[in-house]
C-alpha cells in the first residue's frame, strides 16, 4: 500500500484494486482476442453453398459451383478426389489458383 500526506497533515492510504483490475484486464484481453480472430473460433467462408459442389474450369483457374444432383457443365470438371477446396483460402483453394486440369484430366501447372 502507498500513502500520501495531505496539506492538513492527514494521511491518505491508497489500496490497490487488484481484484477489479485483474478482472478488467482479463475481460479486455478476451474482447481483443475475439475481435482479432485469435479466439480459435475463426470464420471460414465455404467455397459453395449447401447442396452444391465445386467444379474446376478445364485449362484455367476458373471455378464454379454446381447443384449436387447435376453433372459439371461443358468445359468444367470435378476436382480430383482428395483435392477439393472446401473453404476460401484453404490448402486446395490456394493450390488450384496455380494449377488446373487438362482435357485428359491430368493436373498441370498454369503459366502466367
Amino acid at each position: 500500500m502507498r500513502s500520501r500526506r495531505t496539506a492538513t497533515g492527514a494521511v491518505t492510504v491508497f489500496r490497490p484494486r487488484t481484484g477489479r483490475s485483474l478482472a478488467a484486464v482479463l475481460v479486455s484481453a478476451a474482447a481483443v482476442a475475439a475481435l482479432t480472430g485469435c479466439s480459435g473460433l475463426e470464420y471460414q467462408e465455404n467455397i459453395c453453398s449447401s447442396g452444391e459442389y465445386p467444379v474446376l474450369a478445364v485449362g484455367s483457374s476458373g471455378s464454379d459451383c454446381v447443384p449436387d444432383k447435376e453433372e459439371p457443365p461443358a468445359g468444367y470438371a470435378r476436382y480430383p478426389h482428395g483435392k477439393v477446396p472446401q473453404h476460401v483460402d484453404d490448402k486446395w483453394d490456394v493450390y488450384w489458383r496455380t494449377h488446373t486440369l487438362d482435357r485428359d484430366g491430368k493436373i498441370t501447372e498454369l503459366h502466367s
